[in-house]
This record gives structure tokens, sequence and C-alpha cells, in this order.
């Protein structure tokens, strides 16, 4: 059976109005993406200039033989210098545990703890499945109303306006990262990720698993007066 090839127009009313199919399909795949950058133009900032807040979120990204990717190394080095610089009072890792042998707050935690934050001050979510999931458990489940966001550059600007549609004043710090190949991966992934991020944004789906009020942030808030 022979599969026949699409004809493009032969004529130039034709062609131009292939075009502008074209540019149209183009310029709405990149709406999502333009509004996550005028959205979050003034919400980014550096470990140094970022406002003092009780909260930090820790992100998750990835477990290698049980230990932080040196991406989620990278976030959670952030974190704690900006407990040791007494910029934040308690960390939120939220992250992956939907089985047994992969834990990434727990290990998010441990790697904290190794780095000077207290245990006490230390708050962990394993249903941060996605980004979405974990600013809404942020909010609903651990009652954070405010927050600095801690992820690599490709990726904070949706974190910073997901949470913020779920109802956390947000600040967002970039992580710097090696260009490597997981880089470009990141970064072409949150061009297609923004399209669900918007959807997310304006009808506000329940996360996979919301649960009970926990009050674990504001326990260790009141451990750390």
């Amino acid at each position: 059976m022979k599969i026949r090839r699409p004809r493009l127009p032969r004529t130039r009313r034709g062609q131009r109005r292939l075009v502008q199919a074209v540019m149209a399909v183009c310029v709405l795949a990149l709406l999502p993406a333009t509004w996550l950058y005028v959205s979050t133009a003034d919400r980014l900032r550096t470990t140094a200039d970022v406002p003092r807040t009780d909260v930090a979120v820790v992100f998750g990204a990835g477990l290698w033989d049980g230990e932080p990717s040196p991406y989620l190394a990278h976030r959670l080095d952030a974190a704690a210098k900006l407990y040791r610089a007494g910029r934040i009072k308690v960390v939120l890792v939220t992250g992956d545990n939907s089985r047994k042998d992969y834990d990434e707050p727990d290990a998010m935690r441990t790697y904290l703890r190794k780095h000077g934050v207290p245990d006490d001050r230390i708050v962990s979510d394993y249903a941060g499945f996605d980004t979405w999931d974990s600013c809404v458990r942020a909010r609903k489940i651990f009652g954070v109303d405010r927050a600095v966001l801690i992820s690599q550059g490709f990726h904070i600007r949706r974190a910073v306006a997901l949470c913020e549609a779920a109802g956390v004043d947000s600040y967002g710090i970039g992580v710097d990262a090696k260009h490597d190949a997981t880089w470009y991966y990141g970064g072409t992934r949150e061009v297609f990720a923004a399209g669900k991020a918007a959807l997310d944004a304006v009808f506000h789906p329940d996360p996979t698993f919301l649960g009970p009020k926990e009050p674990g942030v504001a326990r260790a808030l009141a451990a750390g007066r």
C-alpha cells in the first residue's frame, strides 16, 4: 500500500495561505512561553538579593543511585546558603516518592542536613509529582502563602508563574548549571511544558494527591522562634 506524500500548493495564493498557517501555529505555540517570561519578569532574584522570606521551596530534580543529581544538589546548595545567611527559616523540599525505592524528599533532607540545615527546619512534601502539584500543595496542604522558589534557570519562570497562580506570593532563584545535554533538554522541554502550565494556571486542576493539611511548616517556623 503506497503512502501519498502531501502536495504543496502550486498557486501563489495557496502557498501564501500555507505560510500564514504555519506562522499562526508557531505564534500560538510560543504564546505560553511568552506569558511565562512577561508574568515573571520582576520576580527573579539571586541568593544575594532575594527578599528575606520564611520559607524556601526546593523542587525535586532526580536522584542518582539514591543521591541528589548534580542539578538537584545545586538547588539544595542554594537553599542551604540562604539558610546560613539568615534569609530563610524553613526549607520545604517537594518531590516524588511514588514508589518505595525512589524517595526524593528524604534524599534532599539528608543532603541539607549535611550542609548545615537543622532537621527541624526541613519539611518534606512526598507528593510533589510535578510543578503544579508542588505549588498547590505548598499553599493548600502546608499553608505557605509566600516563598522563595529554587530551581534551574530554565525551569524557574514556570515555577514562579504556577505558584503565583496557586496563591503563593513567589520570588524565584535560578541556580547556575552546566550547559550540558541535560540543560539543553530541560530548556527544550520548557517550551512544551509552558502550554500545560498555562492550562493549569487557567483551570486550576486538582493535584494528583491532595490529602489532609499538614502542620510541618508552621511547626518548623515555631521551632525557629
